[in-house]
């Protein structure tokens, strides 16, 4: 039912008082009894009720059991390593190779066998942290995680002063691509550059900065949250991941320049593969991928959760089987797809497009009732909805025709001999 009484605080939407806003955070685990002003259940109905709240369009006035009168446990530094957690992961990887086939102005492993590396850590720590039930939980393994990548960018900017440019002729010929150049030119970086391999910069940026799945469960388990201060958590996470990104990004290139890969780990590896700071590195970066699995599972574990059996009581059953299954999904495609550049490049053209561009745009454009039309922002709203979908059809359509080139390629080379 809707409310339009003049003068009423904003939480009055929600049908309780100010004051009562730091007291109706949500289990985020405990759904069937939510739903919006307009009758719809489950995660759906309850994400529109919030995305409403924050467009500040409408007083609306809902049904008490809109929320339970559980309070949020994290705090404004959990949240933040949280949501930094979410934006930072193993996209940091690929951004050097992005700025590589970009230019600079267009961008501002271990040696056991990697497959039981992955179902081994899998099974000892990503499942038991993704087996936790409220998000806020784990706000210090984050923590710890983005610790992890902050001492990663450290040793690429150290590198940079002691990896000599250009390589050595022995270490060009003996790991990296022998169509790398053995003279200077290979040390100079380039502004702008356009190639083949560029179709998977844009691709590789949007998946780095996806973290919006993750946004509404962290709002819920926000204590005394409001919208002032989950945008805090927004400002501080994102400014933050970027300078890391961009200090990784340019340093990674700079080390490297042409020579650099779609994995920047793997070319350090080729030139040094005994550094001791490198394997410590690759033991922080695992580390800190590893602890930013579990975040990004709990949204989608939810949703699946809420999906299938959005009536039924919180189950530790049904919760572990459908973890298990998730998990079970990320470990195949790891160790199944031939290179990090293909995840990447598939998965930021598809997932992230549609989660950074097109579905804002378009919730901004169906829930913001009071701006019209032809307002300059819904003008801006479309511009950004149709980016998106430029993003994603045209970055998939050159990565599937470069998969069709390299595999023709690959099997005339193979014919060739």
């Amino acid at each position: 039912r809707m409310s339009k009484t003049p003068g009423q605080p904003e939480m009055s939407r929600f049908n309780i008082s100010p004051d009562e806003d730091s007291s109706c955070s949500s289990n985020s685990n405990d759904y069937q009894g939510y739903q919006d002003c307009t009758g719809k259940k489950g995660p759906i109905g309850r994400y529109l009720t919030i995305l409403k709240h924050f467009s500040l369009e409408t007083k609306l006035r809902c049904d008490n059991s809109l929320f339970h009168t559980h309070p949020g446990t994290a705090s404004f530094g959990m949240s933040v390593f949280n949501l930094g957690n979410a934006i930072m992961g193993s996209g940091i990887l690929g951004l050097s190779y992005a700025m590589a086939n970009t230019g600079i102005a267009l961008f501002v492993m271990w040696y056991t066998n990697g497959d039981y590396l992955v179902m081994l850590v899998s099974l000892i720590i990503i499942l038991p942290l993704s087996l936790l039930k409220n998000l806020g939980y784990l706000g210090y393994t984050s923590g710890f995680s983005l610790l992890c990548m902050v001492f990663f960018v450290i040793v690429v900017i150290y590198k940079t002063f002691q990896i000599p440019c250009p390589l050595p002729n022995d270490i060009i010929n003996m790991t990296l691509n022998h169509t790398v150049a053995h003279n200077s030119s290979v040390c100079t970086p380039k502004y702008f550059v356009f190639n083949s391999q560029t179709v998977y910069a844009v691709p590789i940026l949007t998946f780095a900065f996806v973290c919006h799945p993750a946004i509404l469960p962290m709002y819920e388990e926000l204590k005394d949250r409001s919208r002032k201060k989950m945008q805090g958590v927004a400002n501080v996470s994102f400014l933050a991941m970027f300078i890391m990104y961009l200090l990784a990004a340019l340093f990674g290139y700079l080390t490297f320049n042409d020579a650099v890969e779609s994995e920047l780990l793997h070319t350090y590896s080729k030139v040094y593969k005994f550094d001791v700071v490198l394997l410590i590195v690759r033991l922080a970066v695992l580390t800190a991928v590893t602890l930013t699995v579990p975040v990004v599972l709990f949204p989608i574990r939810t949703s699946v959760n809420q999906l299938l059996c959005a009536s039924k009581e919180f189950s530790w059953i049904r919760h572990t089987i459908i973890t298990v299954i998730l998990l079970a999904c990320v470990n195949v495609l790891v160790i199944f797809v031939p290179t990090i550049r293909d995840i990447f490049g598939f998965i930021g053209a598809s997932a992230a497009a549609m989660l950074i561009f097109i579905l804002p745009s378009a919730f901004y454009i169906k829930l913001v009732k009071k701006e019209p039309m032809m307002s300059v922002q819904k003008i801006g709203a479309c511009v950004f909805l149709a980016s998106g979908f430029l993003v994603m059809f045209g970055s998939m359509t050159l990565i599937v025709l470069d998969w069709i080139h390299n595999a023709g390629a690959s099997e005339a080379h193979g014919d060739g001999h």
